[in-house]
């Protein structure tokens, strides 16, 4: 049985097993902890009934006016508990966030490789909104796809008008 709840401060000390994988960026212990008490409500757990960590998810809640959405920084989930639906269940609590805080969209950078993902991702009605040319850099760089979910007060779906032309990270707006 998965319950997921608020990701809590002790959740730091547990996450090893769920951030080893190629596909998973590991931040700063800063990093977790701005996001923690900068977007509480957008951060994420869940664990097993045994208490283990299976996955966790990272967002936030940023730009203005009709760029006004929720952002998927990080979504990771151990390898024993992957396609049994923990990343979904996440999913579905930031975009219930994002609802909640009436944004038009949640968008989300996936590497273009991770073929697994970008599919659970269209899975949940998530569109390659854009290609970001060397978003991922380190060993190998590497393009993401800036994925994008209309939510409800996106009416006429204005979020979802993809951009043909693959943009450079310096393009992305900050708002």
């Amino acid at each position: 049985m998965t319950s997921v709840r608020q990701f809590k401060l002790k959740d730091l000390l547990r996450i090893n097993n769920v951030n080893l994988d190629i596909f998973t960026e590991n931040y700063g212990l800063s990093f977790y902890l701005h996001y923690l008490a900068r977007w509480p409500d957008c951060f994420f757990a869940a664990e097993n009934s045994a208490h283990r960590l299976m996955g966790y998810i990272m967002g936030k809640i940023e730009g203005k006016h009709d760029n006004y959405h929720g952002h998927v920084t990080a979504l990771s989930v151990a390898s024993e508990f992957r396609r049994i639906g923990v990343s979904s269940q996440l999913m579905a609590l930031l975009e219930q966030v994002s609802e909640q805080k009436k944004t038009y969209f949640v968008d989300l950078f996936v590497r273009v490789s991770n073929k697994r993902a970008v599919d659970m991702y269209h899975k949940l009605n998530y569109i390659v909104y854009r290609r970001i040319i060397g978003y991922y850099s380190g060993e190998r760089d590497e393009d993401a796809f800036d994925m994008r979910k209309a939510l409800s007060r996106d009416t006429d779906k204005k979020s979802l008008i993809s951009i043909p032309h693959p943009v450079r990270p310096e393009d992305l707006d900050d708002d």
